[in-house]
């Protein structure tokens, strides 16, 4: 009995002390440093355009780039879009605004589907040569595009599609094609085998299967394709420039004749505003899903 009150009365175990972290240490402050490093680097051209884009020429001539606007205008952004001259007609960028959406539209949704297919295909059916048809699709992968661009040019030729919509469309999905490949295999193969065995016994053939059990579990990968396509398409300036033709001018070739005129004097705000202009789809592609693109790759969109 005496025990047993001992024990009742006796105070409990006091808890282990845990000592808290500094704030600040050494590698988090080296951490904090490279990222506004990093920030600054990527945010102080984009400050300059922007607040460049607003003033008047005025402002500008007196060479204080990083100063807030003392009469901001929009003038600049208009002229831009429907009256800077890109070559011999003075009607703006909006024209190839246009163009790049009627180039980049096709290409993306072409290359992905191939690609999607191509990846299905190797992951799953393994048809004879498999590995030798993906090995040839990783080395034109790193193949610089100039080396393809006279054999391109004389092939589009000879089928009467060079300087055609169709033609730079055909162009963006070859060059598309490896890395949606690879993007694709590597999802599907992460993918459990027991899946695709149990459709083929339940009778699934090659498109049933695709489209039925693969295609709705390929969304975060396609998210990621799309993403990198829209983003190499839109801001491709060689292949829109040699395989487009005058008529098909993407947007970044007619922001390069804008940027680089000799004749009058040069408008740094008109410039700056057409700039922007031909980057925004990228930066809100990125902004609005960006976060759909880190889910994709932590799914294993670029596992393998």
């Amino acid at each position: 009995m005496k025990r047993d009150m001992e024990s009742a009365v006796r105070p409990p175990p006091a808890l282990p002390v845990r000592l808290r972290r500094p704030l600040l240490t050494p590698g988090r402050i080296g951490i904090y440093l490279f990222l506004a490093t990093a920030a600054l680097f990527f945010l102080v051209p984009l400050y300059v355009m922007l607040v460049t884009s607003v003033k008047p020429m005025a402002e500008i001539r007196l060479g204080n780039i990083f100063a807030l606007p003392a009469a901001p205008t929009l003038e600049p952004w208009r002229n831009a879009w429907q009256a800077a001259c890109t070559g011999l007609e003075c009607e703006g960028i909006r024209g190839g605004f246009w163009n790049s959406v009627r180039i980049t539209v096709p290409s993306v949704l072409l290359s992905i589907a191939l690609g999607a297919v191509n990846g299905y295909a190797l992951s799953f059916w393994r048809p004879r040569g498999a590995n030798a048809l993906f090995a040839v699709l990783m080395i034109g992968a790193f193949i610089p595009g100039q080396v393809l661009l006279y054999p391109l040019v004389r092939a589009l030729a000879a089928v009467e599609l060079y300087s055609s919509l169709p033609g730079i469309v055909i162009v963006h999905v070859i060059f598309g094609m490896p890395m949606m490949t690879l993007l694709f295999r590597n999802y599907y193969a992460s993918l459990p085998q027991e899946l695709f065995k149990a459709a083929r016994i339940d009778g699934g053939g090659f498109w049933r299967i695709f489209f039925e059990l693969m295609l709705p579990m390929s969304t975060p990968v396609i998210v990621v394709a799309a993403i990198m396509q829209v983003t190499n398409i839109w801001n491709d300036f060689l292949l829109g420039l040699v395989f487009a033709g005058s008529d098909n001018l993407p947007m970044t070739v007619q922001l390069n004749n804008i940027i680089n005129t000799t004749t009058g004097e040069r408008q740094y705000n008109v410039n700056m505003a057409a700039t922007i202009l031909t980057s925004l789809v990228p930066l809100a592609l990125y902004f609005f899903s960006g976060r759909w693109f880190v889910r994709g790759i932590a799914s294993g969109a670029v596992k393998g």
